[in-house]
């Protein structure tokens, strides 16, 4: 099943394609938006093999991938569906967001994250969803608890360039199916 192009109240959330290298080249030039997950900002070159990677990596796991959400027209994001990396797992999906400073607090993270849950517990049928940060990110680990994700477990990383925080280590939050039923019902 290829990727689902997705809608919220605000969103539309489109499967990543070349034509998003631009927003990509922009996003992950901004060291502030890249400090929990490399210890610089990316080149344009560096993003465009990761983009052609990625747009491989969709094709192979079954509706899953990374989508750019758009609200009135403009990019506001990069959100993600994917097969767990850390440690792998096959009874789990992997979400994640990152978004451009001018973007942070306007809700999008969440609203994206709560189509992202939608697609993966309704049309994909998983029966849990993770997502990971550090642990001294806490804009991120608040939009996973606002979601409904519960915080599961601290576990430390080795990286070839340590993070700034990487000592404090990694989480991990999680919503099973039943619990976003739960409060879908509520």
């Amino acid at each position: 099943m290829p990727q689902a192009r997705l809608r919220t109240e605000r969103l539309d959330l489109v499967p990543l394609s070349e034509e998003h290298l631009p927003f990509l080249i922009d996003l992950n030039s901004d060291p502030v938006v890249l400090r929990y997950l490399f210890t610089r900002a990316l080149t344009p070159a560096e993003t465009e093999e990761r983009m052609h990677t990625w747009i491989r990596a969709a094709k192979e796991t079954e509706a899953q991938g990374k989508w750019i959400g758009y609200a009135a027209g403009e990019a506001v994001g990069l959100y993600m569906l994917e097969p767990p990396d850390a440690p792998p797992r096959t009874d789990a999906a992997e979400l994640g967001y990152r978004l451009p400073q001018r973007h942070w607090r306007k809700g999008y993270a969440k609203e994206g994250s709560l189509e992202l849950l939608r697609h993966a517990f309704e049309d994909l049928g998983f029966d849990r969803v993770i997502a990971q940060t550090m642990a001294v990110n806490e804009p991120s680990r608040a939009t996973m608890a606002s979601v409904g994700m519960s915080f599961v477990r601290a576990f430390h990383q080795d990286f070839e360039e340590p993070l700034l925080g990487h000592a404090d280590g990694e989480v991990e939050y999680e919503i099973t199916r039943e619990t976003w039923l739960a409060h879908r019902a509520g």
